[in-house]
Order: C-alpha cells, then structure tokens, then sequence
C-alpha cells in the first residue's frame, strides 16, 4: 500500500514513517502542501495522511484536491487542532477519519489498517447495497460514495439505527444538532428532500402526523 504522509514537524514525520514501513507501507514525506499536491498529480496513492496546520497550501486544501481529483484514495487528517468546526470542515470534505495529535502510533496504524480495509472491500464490490460508515461519515451504495453533508449522514445514520421507530422532527433536531440549533424545525424537511435525492432507493418515509421512519428498500 502506498501512503502520501504530509508532516511539517520532523520528529513526528521520523516517528509515524518508520512505524508506517515496519508495517509493510511504502511511505512518500512531504513538508508542505504544495509538495503533496505535486506528488498527487505524479503518483498513485491508496491513501494520505494529512498534517492540517502546515505552511502553504493546508491539509485541508489539500483533502479537497483529493476528493475532487482522487476520490478513490482514503483520507486521515492527523492534525492538532481538536476543535468541532475544524473536525466537520474536515468531514463535510469527506475526510474517512480525524486523528488529534499526540497520537500513539500503533492507534493511527490500526486506524490506518481499517480504513483500507473497508476501502479495498468497497473497489471488490464485496458490500452491496447501503452501507453506512460511522467511523468515517460516510455512505456508500454498491461500493459507491453517496457524498452526503454531514447533517444528511446524521440523519440517515439516525433513522437507520432504529427502523421501526418513527421520529418528529424535534427528536432528530435534537439528536444531529442537540441543543444548539435555533430555527423552525422544517429544516429536517428540507435534508430529507436532499437526501432522497441522493439514496439509490425508498428508504424514508413519511409517516403523516409524526414525521419520518426508515425502511429497507423495497
């Protein structure tokens, strides 16, 4: 497997790489963004592992230049910055996880380890139909990404843990936003419509009076 690494701060860049090639990964540093989009346009890799804070073009940049060129490749932001607007940008990019540094190395290669895991599953097409991935934020039908926002995979993620039960609005406002969201809660409406636009099949619907349940395809 080959791994872009983009790391600004020597020790760490020394440390990850090593534990990366004892694993059996074919490691590519970079210092910077634009390196790591150079070496993107040049090579083929299976994934990176993206620094957020470096000079230059960000990591953040460079996960967008990813999922728009090179949507087939996985994505980790390893990154210091642990704050929730940080971390959704970075999902909202579909970034497959978000590590928050100082990380122990054997945890971002087991991280590492499942995501191509399911990554290598997906380009098999061993996992048919809809399958949704809590650890990445990410939906997938047939092997394919749905490219959802975040509070649509919420949602979905939502009603699809709990089928038989039907939800109001007000209890999944609560549950993708908490208490936070201030504002008429037809806001559900408006994602619901956006994501039966973007699932393949009839998996929501409408119950009259309550509001909205999930079902298998049918």
């Amino acid at each position: 497997m080959n791994i872009l690494f983009l790391e600004d701060e020597p020790t760490i860049q020394e440390v990850l790489t090593e534990y990366m090639r004892i694993q059996g990964y074919d490691v590519t540093c970079v210092q910077d963004g634009e390196a790591a989009l150079r070496m993107l346009e040049e090579c083929s890799y299976d994934m990176a592992v993206l620094d957020i804070m470096v000079s230059g073009v960000n990591g953040l940049e460079v996960l967008q230049f990813i999922k728009e060129q090179r949507p087939e490749m996985a994505t980790i932001m390893l990154t210091a910055l642990g704050d929730e607007r940080t971390q959704v940008q970075a999902f909202n990019l579909y970034a497959d996880d978000y590590v928050i540094k100082p990380v122990s190395p054997i945890i971002l290669l087991k991280r590492m380890e499942t995501i191509l895991r399911r990554v290598k599953r997906e380009r098999s097409g061993d996992e048919k139909g809809l399958v949704v991935c809590d650890d990445s934020y990410q939906a997938f039908y047939d092997g394919k990404s749905l490219e959802l926002t975040l509070s649509e995979f919420l949602l979905l993620q939502v009603l699809r843990k709990e089928p038989k039960r039907a939800f109001t609005r007000e209890q999944l406002i609560l549950r993708i936003f908490n208490e936070d969201y201030v504002g008429n809660d037809r806001i559900i409406d408006a994602h619901i419509k956006n994501l039966r636009k973007k699932l393949p099949g009839n998996y929501i619907k409408t119950v009259i009076g309550v509001g909205y349940q999930f079902r298998e395809e049918t």
